[in-house]
């Protein structure tokens, strides 16, 4: 009889057990916004805020998607960048419709703009599994700081027109590594964004402001700009960095 009720309790903690474990959520399905992405942004990456705006309740069916559905550690690391690239674009455009009209994202929220504190990509208007976030939160806190991929910077757009272009399909893991070595070749060689002569070169401010992530593992500036740019450069080229334009990337 005490086996027979030692059986049964252990059956019963077991199923216990296994009602209290969190099963492993699947990698959220991007074709929502890929869609929208088709329809609301054109080749050259500018955005139709206006038609976004008008398909709000398909966007933020999309986000809640996102916001509910935070990267579990069965997700591949493909997985967890492709979801972290795409959640940091996606909200970005959230930000300007919940202020549109702007002119610039930096117009939005204070006008004294103390880095990760008081700019528009410190606030924490965005959550993620139980956790409030920011756009810095995202790109400075997770992509850099887990990932160790340079190339990310050729793939988070900040709503400005100096920014890479705004890919119009969705991230995906399988095509991920192709979609950012496409965003560094369009980047590069895209004369608004950076001009190349073997003699003298200016390149973005990206270039500048991430010194640190390019020059990491034996790489530099001048080995990644080399990796995507049809025009080369080298150690002798004068390097200066253009003006950032911080205009709304709005077709």
């Amino acid at each position: 009889m005490n086996k027979l009720l030692n059986s049964a309790l252990l059956i019963a903690t077991l199923a216990g057990l296994v009602a209290f474990v969190k099963p492993q959520t699947a990698p959220v399905d991007h074709s929502a916004y890929d869609r929208l992405l088709k329809k609301h942004v054109n080749a050259q990456g500018l955005v139709d805020y206006k038609g976004f705006k008008a398909d709000e309740k398909a966007f933020n069916a999309y986000l809640d998607q996102l916001s509910k559905n935070p990267p579990a550690s069965s997700w591949s690391k493909k997985e967890q960048m492709a979801y972290w690239i795409n959640a940091y674009n996606a909200y970005t455009i959230r930000l300007i419709l919940n202020h549109y009209p702007v002119k610039s994202i930096k117009d939005i929220g204070s006008k004294i703009k103390i880095p990760f504190v008081t700019t528009p990509w410190a606030a924490k208007f965005i959550t993620i599994g139980n956790e409030k976030m920011s756009l810095d939160n995202i790109e400075h806190g997770t992509l850099r700081k887990q990932f160790d991929d340079p190339r990310i910077h050729f793939a988070l757009v900040c709503a400005s027109i100096s920014c890479p272009r705004l890919r119009n399909e969705a991230f995906t893991a399988d095509k991920l590594d192709a979609q950012l070595d496409d965003q560094g070749s369009d980047f590069l060689n895209n004369p608004a964004k950076n001009k190349l002569a073997k003699d003298k070169a200016q390149l973005s401010k990206y270039f500048d402001w991430y010194k640190g992530d390019w020059n990491d593992d034996g790489q530099s500036v001048v080995k990644w700009v080399n990796r995507y740019a049809n025009t080369k450069i080298d150690a002798n080229t004068k390097i200066t960095y253009l003006d950032y334009n911080w205009n709304l990337n709005e077709q």
